[in-house]
């Protein structure tokens, strides 16, 4: 295509902004930014721990059985990489919850604050930003790299409530990021044309003459991709369509007991957004992304697991207790289904423009704020990952010892071409990225 930029583009054809999204990623404008292999990161939170016997492989290396709770990722096990004693050693200020879900992405300290964790040091927000937001911004400087948002955040059931507990993304020092948990405003923020918009019209309604325009100036291909994109948009929407008069707000919940209005629609709710997290890959409006699962303390009621006691209530719950802790093997089960299903959507995606799948292109974190709900140790804290976008080694089960996971954050970023010396906290940054992942 001999057009410069978007400007051009669109004007050269009358299209509205509105047409943005669908056009970002087709492979044959010359403005689509291919020139460099595309790289995604993901990283998805679920809290309170995990039942460490059954979550953590028994061999090393490349021959390794999945237990129970990563089952799930058995179709994935070749793109895996398991990662067992990186621990969050940040000391300080807080509980270890609070420094669980604060520390997790910046790998500092926590301000002193006037938010009270059980009987530790009150705290405030993190002291620095997250890896998450470290990458947006190289990737962001690079006209190559840079996308629409930059990241995007999504949420499932996260309190309004703003504290501690409830934020692990951190523009900056002092400046946690809210997730977007209803799928129907994230749908707004990558698909609507105004922010206050009170009803779902018929957004591919809107874009029909300009969709026909944008197919009579591409290729065969990428009238292929804009068809696909076009239609998962129409099934989004026809879907959001159907929960309208059901809306998926809720109010700002307690941490105790907890019980929220929405609670029974969380697999609904994690379907949706992660739905859209990969058509927003597609359409290239962000390469990266976060997916938290309620929040540090979370305490929601898996009652479609046949499971009543609140999340957070069972982790507390000592390993004599072998009926509690069947249960939060359910629930952990559960949550790494969840990481299988998004697997699965990438997997079966094909990368627009490139080679192999979306999920040779992008690597998933899923870790925790705890290593142990009972003990509320911040050692053994979980790191899976599953893809090939960062070029780490994967079908291994790795064992260190105790390492800071700063080092962790460190590789990350190197994934990406951003070779930081330290990350965080420097006093767990001497000894660089963290040994074995390449």
């Amino acid at each position: 295509m001999p057009f410069n930029d978007r400007r051009e583009f669109f004007r050269s054809l009358g299209l509205s902004a509105a047409a943005l999204p669908f056009v970002a990623n087709l492979p044959s404008l010359a403005f689509a930014n291919q020139t460099k292999r595309k790289q995604r990161l993901v990283i998805m939170f679920s809290p309170n721990g995990i039942n460490p016997k059954n979550f953590w492989p028994t061999e090393i290396g490349d021959k390794f059985t999945l237990p129970t709770i990563l089952k799930p990722l058995e179709a994935h096990q070749s793109k895996l990489l398991v990662l067992n004693g990186v621990s969050d050693r940040i000391k300080g200020d807080g509980d270890s919850h609070m420094r669980g879900i604060g520390c997790l992405l910046t790998g500092t300290e926590l301000f002193p604050g006037n938010i009270q964790g059980g009987s530790d040091t009150p705290a405030g927000w993190a002291k620095g930003h997250s890896i998450d937001q470290e990458i947006r911004t190289f990737l962001q400087k690079d006209e190559a790299t840079r996308t629409r948002f930059g990241s995007l955040e999504f949420g499932v059931m996260v309190p309004e409530k703003a504290d501690t507990w409830t934020r692990m993304v951190y523009a900056a020092a002092n400046k946690p990021i809210a997730p977007i948990d209803d799928p129907y405003q994230m749908f707004q923020k990558l698909y609507g044309r105004t922010k206050d918009r009170e009803a779902l019209a018929g957004i591919m309604d809107d874009l029909t003459d300009d969709l026909k325009k944008i197919a009579g100036a591409v290729g065969v291909e990428d009238r292929r991709l804009l068809e696909e994109h076009a239609a998962v948009v129409r099934e989004m929407e026809q879907e959001l369509k159907a929960t309208k008069n059901d809306t998926l707000d809720h109010p700002v919940p307690e941490l105790e007991p907890g019980v929220k209005q929405d609670n029974d629609r969380i697999p609904q709710i994690s379907k949706m957004q992660i739905d859209l997290m990969v058509n927003s890959f597609k359409a290239d409006l962000t390469r990266i992304a976060t997916l938290q699962y309620t929040n540090s303390v979370g305490q929601a009621r898996m009652k479609w697991l046949g499971i009543d006691e609140t999340h957070h209530e069972l982790s507390h719950e000592p390993n004599s207790n072998e009926k509690a802790h069947e249960k939060l093997t359910k629930i952990d089960t559960w949550f790494c289904s969840q990481l299988a299903y998004l697997a699965k959507r990438l997997d079966e995606t094909p990368e627009p423009g490139g080679t192999g799948s979306m999920l040779d292109h992008t690597t998933i974190l899923w870790t925790n704020e705890l290593g142990q709900g009972n003990s509320h140790t911040l050692d053994n804290v979980p790191f899976v990952l599953v893809g090939g976008g960062l070029g780490f080694k994967t079908g291994r089960s790795l064992k260190f010892k105790r390492e800071a996971h700063n080092r962790l954050l460190i590789s990350l970023a190197h994934g990406f071409g951003n070779t930081i010396k330290t990350f965080g906290s420097p006093d767990f940054c001497k000894d660089g990225p963290l040994t074995g992942m390449v």
